[in-house]
């Protein structure tokens, strides 16, 4: 895995300022997590454009595997950061129609000459893999980005000034002279709602997340510094889904079984393929325990599996790993975090997480890829399971209530739920534990109250959508809480397609927007923020083709998710380790805001600092803080994404 980085300066005032291998290099400095084994720099002052890579060596450690890299016509210069796992397969298919010597044997490498013979777009269709390249084009001045289709590696690009920049991180961005930095507060709101920066907005005005699935062109010979490069998407999650939903999988239990089976082992064969040493993420949740169980299957050795726990109740899972890895045989290593460990990585997180990030699993998530660092340079991980096979609990809640919600009359509904908010979450948790085993599965284990709440805060909505956006969001655009700012219209991308069922609903949204947004930047920063790869094999396309084919009972049956999955997970370990609520992946900030994190949020929040900067109101900033501390509300996430900001914009000013 790879940082890369580059701009066009278009005026020769702004090239004698940033045209320069010492402006690439301070650029690359930035990115140097993301490649500690070497850097490189291609330059043409003339046109004003450079290319910088940082690498981190995992296929072909030699010097062949150098970047930015030159085809061997000459013609293209490329910046690659990530993996391509069907590399040898296309390197055959391209020794078919013409004799290639090769320097190396290198991903990079191949996909140059691919791109060599074949063009960009006809070689993007072709590839398997996760990444985020630039592309230069001597011969038509054309500079090409480009992401992989679901977003597992990130890419940002946008004008300031005369200048055109692009970078695997904004921190990288932020270092060239020519960066205005100027704050979108346009999007605060939306970053509120979400907990994250929706794409294609970044925090900065004039800058941008590429989509996943697309590429832009940026023509040299036809500049216009008011629009951005049009986007051109070479794949469609729409598409897929629409293809899949229509064409359903018709045969048994036992050939779906087969079928994932089949579909996952040799998605995973690709991604351990490595010269360097290879384990994986172990939460003891059932996506991560499939992975872990077929990469055992086609290893001829133990797989090293990593899992962290906690002395928290609820909010521990390792016991869990621990005999899932013991029935599985892998190599395992645990490590209990304490809560100073936990609280540790707070001060750090505006440097790894280099614009707003509020999912809180992010601390847990760079503890676990720290101590794997320690051991190995690839980890394989379970995420996107959820999305693809219904693992959500808010998938059945929505489902439920919203079936429910059409006979019972809106006075009635609106009554119930402010019954039920009525009533403090702490409260709530102790009724479900009095109830015991006649509770329901999904509420017995951990934060019952809290999803007793938000169950309670859809009750009165009236259409699919509604109910949906309110379970994705905290913030409410109507609390004003941004000053000076006007909502952007985030619609979400919504598709032509009309879905006949909510769940394929949520998760197709959930996939195209959640899932990039915030689960791969989640896993992307903190990873490699110690120079850690990680690899997802549940979003390989062919694996998410093969999901959206299979009709919903495979998915959700007996009021459970993931049954294709806990199935073929049951051939490999016992049925009690599987079916058992789901966790998540969590810490316990609700009540680190009371107690050791009280005196550093205080600070943030100090309504004389928040009106002095002017980004949020602080009234309903302050009454929310008011009522957590007495305990009267839950406002965790609500006050977790005012503080990450805060925290985040403190470390551009200073």
């Amino acid at each position: 895995m790879c940082g890369i980085c580059g701009f066009i300066e278009l005026s020769p005032v702004a090239r004698k300022y940033g045209g320069s291998v010492y402006v690439i290099k301070n650029m690359l400095k930035k990115l140097a997590h993301r490649g500690p084994d070497g850097s490189g720099v291609w330059a043409d002052n003339t046109l004003g454009i450079v290319l910088g890579h940082s690498r981190l060596s995992v296929v072909d450690l030699s010097v062949h595997g150098k970047q930015p890299m030159e085809s061997k016509n000459h013609r293209y210069i490329l910046s690659f950061n990530g993996e391509i796992y069907n590399y040898a397969v296309l390197k055959k298919e391209l020794e078919i129609n013409s004799y290639i010597h090769w320097d190396g044997y290198s991903d990079t490498e191949v996909l140059l000459e691919a791109i060599a013979q074949w063009g960009v777009e006809k070689t993007l269709a072709k590839l398997n893999g996760m990444f985020a390249f630039a592309l230069w084009d001597r011969s038509e001045r054309v500079l090409y980005l480009a992401r992989d289709r679901i977003g597992e590696k990130p890419l940002y690009y946008g004008w300031q000034g005369d200048t055109f920049l692009f970078a695997s991180q904004v921190n990288a961005l932020r270092v060239h002279p020519g960066f205005e930095g100027n704050i979108n507060r346009d999007i605060l709101p939306a970053y509120l709602r979400f907990s994250y920066i929706p794409t294609p907005y970044s925090i900065y005005e004039n800058i941008q997340k590429l989509p996943p699935g697309s590429f832009v062109k940026f023509d040299l010979k036809n500049t216009n510094k008011s629009i951005f490069p049009e986007t051109v998407q070479y794949w469609s999650l729409e598409s897929v889904v629409k293809d899949g939903l229509e064409n359903q999988f018709v045969g048994s239990d036992e050939e779906a079984v087969s079928g994932l089976e089949k579909c996952l082992e040799k998605s995973i064969s690709g991604q351990m393929i490595a010269d360097v040493p290879v384990g994986a993420f172990l939460s003891g949740g059932v996506d991560s325990s499939l992975v872990v169980a077929l990469m055992q299957n086609v290893s001829s050795t133990s797989v090293h599996t990593f899992t962290i726990g906690f002395d928290e109740a609820g909010y521990n899972e390792a016991n869990y790993a621990k005999m899932v890895a013991q029935q599985l045989g892998t190599d395992h290593t645990e490590l209990y975090v304490s809560h100073d460990e936990a609280l540790s990585v707070i001060p750090g997180l505006p440097t790894l997480y280099d614009e707003p990030f509020a999912d809180s699993s992010q601390i847990p998530m760079f503890l676990v890829s720290e101590m794997a660092r320690r051991h190995v340079t690839v980890c394989l991980s379970g995420d996107g399971g959820d999305e693809l096979f219904a693992g959500y609990n808010r998938y059945f809640m929505s489902d439920n209530i919203w079936g429910k919600n059409q006979l019972l009359p809106v006075w009635l509904r609106k009554a119930i739920s402010a019954m039920i908010m009525s009533v403090h979450p702490s409260v709530l948790d102790r009724m479900i534990k009095i109830l015991g085993n006649f509770a329901p599965d999904e509420l017995r284990y951990g934060r019952a109250g809290d999803k007793l709440h938000k169950a309670a805060s859809i009750l009165p909505l009236n259409t699919q959508d509604d109910v949906y956006q309110s379970l994705i969001s905290h913030w409410d655009v109507s609390d004003n809480i941004v000053l000076n700012a006007h909502n952007l219209n985030i619609s979400k991308n919504k598709p032509q397609y009309q879905f006949d069922e909510f769940v394929h609903y949520m998760m197709y949204f959930d996939t195209l927007n959640y899932l990039p947004d915030d689960i791969l930047v989640k896993v992307d920063r903190a990873a490699m923020g110690i120079s850690l790869e990680t690899r997802l094999p549940l979003l390989d396309h062919d694996v998410i083709k093969y999901a959206w084919a299979l009709p919903l009972n495979f998915k959700i049956r007996n009021g459970e998710g993931k049954w294709l999955v806990k199935k073929l997970l049951s051939k490999f370990i016992s049925k009690e380790l599987i079916n058992r609520p789901k966790m998540g992946f969590a810490v316990p900030i609700d009540s680190w805001l009371r107690g050791p994190l009280r005196r550093w949020a205080e600070d943030l929040l100090d309504p004389l600092r928040l009106e002095r900067e002017g980004f949020f109101n602080p009234e309903p900033v302050r009454k929310k803080w008011d009522e957590h501390l007495s305990e009267k509300k839950n406002w965790q996430y609500h006050l977790w994404s005012i503080l990450v900001f805060q925290q985040w914009y403190e470390s551009q000013v200073k």
